[in-house]
């Protein structure tokens, strides 16, 4: 075991932040903390059960801890959109709080690429220091880029912590997220006259990136990409689904009424995703943080159907 301190890592419940402990916790001691049981933790990783909001979450933070990686961010698009601001914003505001008055050597952010937004007028491949124009009518996406540009501050309110931003593309795997959701329809929808070159990066190629943010003296913002980008049919038939192409506003109107009535956890803004290019630079994360995805493309788009953790 390490010397280094230990981690807390916010929403470990989560099927990434279970990914990320069982590869810490053979380096360091890892304290996690989520509203959620941890099912079948590793022996000696440590859950506490709790918001993160809670005024008992404050002494978690207060001995030793080394380093924070904060993951704990609510997704859930049928959530009341007060409240997902809230525990997003409010426990993000705790972690900073607790960062900076016990001083705390290392903060990790696991934001999005998302926050670039998907747009007809984005390059090619998008930079760090593109401005963040994703917020649009997506209260999810309006969070990431709030939390994001909360950390932003953050670097100049706290400059004594290595502070970093990771911004991954469309993360693949056991994670129930939007795209892997999508992926994992036996049909799937697609909108005529579209068919835009997408990014995506396995679940476990993300781990990776957040223990390398880890090292002592990296700080800054990274996005994080996979395997070569691709065409969206494309990766829709190497997954060997049936693809049907719908016009956008016969799409839109369906999505609507589906989101409203809880038929499907898609809301439409997100249909942007699978109508403009949204793709980042990494170059900065393989040079500075010598992160490269382990994981091919056949291997990442096939991560969506795995049905079982594997060791």
């Amino acid at each position: 075991m390490s010397e280094l301190g230990p981690v807390v890592v916010t929403g470990v419940c989560g099927r990434l932040g279970r990914d990320l402990s069982r590869v810490l916790h053979r380096k360091r001691k890892v304290i996690g903390v989520d509203r959620r049981a941890f099912v079948d933790p590793p022996g000696d990783v440590e859950h506490h059960q709790m918001d993160i909001r809670s005024s008992r979450a404050r002494e978690i933070f207060r001995h030793g801890v080394s380093a924070v990686v904060h993951l704990g961010v609510m997704h859930d698009p049928h959530e009341s959109s007060v409240e997902h601001h809230d525990f997003n914003v409010v426990g993000l505001q705790k972690v900073l709080e607790y960062v900076e008055l016990y001083k705390i050597p290392k903060l990790v952010l696991l934001s999005s690429a998302n926050v670039y937004g998907p747009r007809p007028d984005n390059p090619q491949l998008i930079r760090e220091d593109a401005p963040l124009l994703g917020a649009g009518p997506f209260s999810d996406i309006r969070d990431l880029v709030e939390l994001d540009m909360l950390v932003n501050a953050f670097f100049w309110r706290a400059p004594t912590t290595e502070t970093v931003i990771l911004r991954p593309a469309h993360i693949l795997g056991t994670v129930k997220n939007a795209p892997s959701n999508y992926l994992r329809l036996d049909v799937v929808p697609t909108l005529l006259g579209f068919d835009p070159m997408m990014q995506v990066v396995h679940q476990r190629d993300v781990v990776s990136a957040i223990e390398r943010s880890l090292a002592p003296g990296v700080r800054g913002i990274f996005n994080v990409s996979g395997p070569e980008p691709l065409p969206l049919s494309k990766a829709i038939a190497v997954l060997g689904r049936r693809m049907v192409a719908v016009p956008h506003p016969l799409a839109k109107a369906a999505v609507k009424n589906l989101f409203r009535f809880r038929l499907t956890k898609f809301p439409a803004p997100e249909l942007d995703f699978i109508r403009f290019v949204c793709m980042v630079d990494d170059s900065k994360a393989r040079a500075e943080l010598g992160y490269e995805p382990a994981h091919g493309l056949e291997a990442t788009l096939r991560a969506v159907d795995e049905e079982r953790w594997l060791s």
